[in-house]
C-alpha cells in the first residue's frame, strides 16, 4: 500500500522553537524562552503562541505536570528537514536540482566527515540518462 505523507510545515519561528525542543527532547514553555532571549528577543507570549500552533499542526505533544505544560515533538528533526528539502526541490525545475545541491555543498561549511558522507553517497547513487523537465509551459528555460 503506498500512503501520502503530509509535507512538515513550519515557519522560520516555529524552525526556532522545534530547534530547542529536538535538542531538549522535553521542555517548558519558560526553558524555550530563556535559551531564545538572547538570539530572538521574544516575549514568553510569543514563544506560547508558537508552542500553540506546532501543537494544532501536530508537530509537538504536550504533558501537564503540575501549572506546567512540557513539550515534546512528535515529529523528527530528520523528518522534518527531509519535507523541507523534497519542499525546496518541488518548487524547481527538475533540470536544476543537481545544480541546486552542488550550490548548496558550495555554500556549506563542512566537515572532512561531511565532504567523506557526501562522497560516498555519491558513488552509491546511479546517473540517469536524462531529466525531463517538469516545468509549466513558459515557466523556465531549460529547453527542455
Amino acid at each position: 500500500m503506498n500512503t501520502t505523507v503530509e509535507p512538515i510545515k513550519i515557519s522560520d519561528s516555529e524552525w526556532e522553537v522545534m530547534r530547542v525542543i529536538w535538542t531538549l527532547d522535553a521542555v517548558t514553555a519558560q526553558e524555550i524562552s530563556n535559551i531564545l532571549a538572547e538570539s530572538m528577543d521574544w516575549k514568553p507570549a510569543t514563544v506560547k503562541t508558537l508552542l500553540g500552533r506546532l501543537v494544532k499542526k501536530e508537530i509537538i505533544w504536550t504533558e501537564q505536570e503540575g501549572k506546567k505544560f512540557i513539550y515534546h515533538p512528535l515529529v523528527s528533526e530528520t523528518a522534518t528537514v527531509r519535507s523541507a528539502t523534497e519542499n525546496l526541490f518541488s518548487h524547481i525545475c527538475a533540470k536544476k536540482v543537481g545544480e541546486t545541491i552542488a550550490d548548496l555543498v558550495s555554500e556549506a561549511s563542512l566537515t572532512k566527515e561531511d565532504i567523506q558522507l557526501i562522497l560516498e553517497e555519491l558513488e552509491k547513487k546511479e546517473p540517469v540518462a536524462s531529466i525531463q523537465c517538469n516545468c509549466i509551459p513558459g515557466q523556465c528555460h531549460c529547453n527542455k
